[in-house]
């Protein structure tokens, strides 16, 4: 069973494949067939990430970066650019790393039909206030808990999660079955915000500009179209030069 891998899908089904027999699709996302079905294995974790805690070590940067083909370098790069070199995807109360967009948050609640004219004092829509709490992240923690209040679904989408910043409006990208799940995932631990990385560049094309260290490219899309005129490729080239000498 050297080559076996035991996964779980969020049905709790369980499932043995070999990994030597995958197949890869035009995106470049690994599947297999399990009774005529189309698997992808991106979305099946192993049994350990139900169990792992704590911050990631470098094995773990190790085996999703070979999981994805691409080097430890070029995923660490993305996460000093995110969320800074210490790495952090937890803040100190346990809670994921994460930054609320207020200007996002009005955009999603419109397009969800809900009015925000009857909650100008909520937290949520004024500017963060870290003298009034203390830090950075409860500050964010707090406009969150005061969006969800307004409306939840909303809430998650307009936030930027854990280490690598995923939008939550990129739930389903990154291979959860629901805002919620994607939620809690995040909260769960930096291991799966990292398995949420890699099912979220495998989905979107994104892994191929990560294997070849396009960097431009990969920030178009990760960052958004303004990324040239914050040097966000040119920082995660450096980073990526950085951590290559390690």
């Amino acid at each position: 069973m050297a080559a076996g891998y035991v996964g779980r899908l969020w049905s709790d089904t369980i499932y043995v494949y070999d990994r030597e027999n995958v197949n890869v699709d035009s995106l470049g996302r690994t599947f297999i067939i399990v009774e005529d079905d189309t698997l992808h294995t991106s979305f099946i974790p192993r049994p350990d990430a139900f169990y792992h805690s704590g911050p990631l070590q470098e094995q773990d940067f190790v085996e999703i970066a070979q999981d994805l083909g691409v080097e430890t370098a070029a995923i660490k790069a993305i996460v000093d650019i995110e969320t800074g070199r210490t790495r952090r995807g937890l803040n100190s109360q346990g809670f994921p790393v994460i930054n609320f967009d207020l200007a996002v948050f009005r955009r999603a609640a419109a397009r969800h039909g809900v009015s925000l004219a009857g909650h100008q004092n909520s937290e949520a829509l004024k500017p963060v206030n870290i003298k009034k709490y203390g830090s950075q992240q409860l500050a964010q923690k707090a406009r969150f808990d005061a969006a969800m209040k307004i409306d939840s679904v909303a809430a998650i989408e307009s936030t930027f999660w854990g280490m690598f910043q995923i939008g939550g409006f990129n739930w389903e990208l990154s291979g959860a079955s629901s805002r919620e799940e994607f939620m809690e995932m995040m909260g769960r631990s930096e291991y799966d915000q990292l398995r949420l990385f890699a099912n979220y560049v495998r989905n979107t094309g994104l892994l191929k500009y990560l294997k070849n260290k396009n960097w431009a490219a990969f920030a178009r899309i990760y960052n958004g179209p303004s990324y040239a005129s914050r040097g966000y490729h040119t920082r995660l080239a450096a980073a990526y030069r950085r951590h290559k000498k390690e």
